[in-house]
């Protein structure tokens, strides 16, 4: 399989001759080796694992997509981080990816309150 890892900046990385590929999902984790039907998923912060002829490689990932469309296997994410211990890998998730999932939670509630407030301040308008 040919697997591409997009970032909104760029892309992450490409790798060729793929033999496997787990990530986790928010339905629940997910293995995709070659043969596997096409397929789309919506990816849950976490660990993706995919595995060449060098070994396994762990990257740690943000919220995302996950296309597989033939031998191509498109993943969309917002932050990805690679290059660590597994274990280090999953502390990351924890306080980077995790944290801002949080943080955007906070900052559209804000935004919610501030919409609401101008859709009543223009309907005061309207009245008058």
């Amino acid at each position: 399989m040919y697997l591409k890892i997009l970032l909104p900046y760029g892309i992450f990385t490409e790798q060729h001759e793929v033999k496997r590929i787990v990530a986790d999902t928010i339905e629940g984790s997910y293995g995709i080796l070659p043969n596997r039907l096409d397929c789309v998923g919506a990816l849950a912060p976490g660990i993706l694992t995919y595995m060449t002829e060098e070994g396994e490689t762990h990257l740690a990932i943000g919220r995302g997509i996950l296309v597989k469309a033939g031998p191509e296997v498109l993943v969309s994410v917002r932050n990805a981080i690679g290059g660590k211990e597994l274990g280090k890998l999953h502390e990351a998730v924890k306080q980077k990816f995790l944290h801002l999932d949080e943080r955007q939670r906070e900052v559209q509630s804000v935004l919610i309150k501030l919409e609401t407030r101008f859709i009543r301040q223009f309907q005061e308008l309207q009245r008058e």
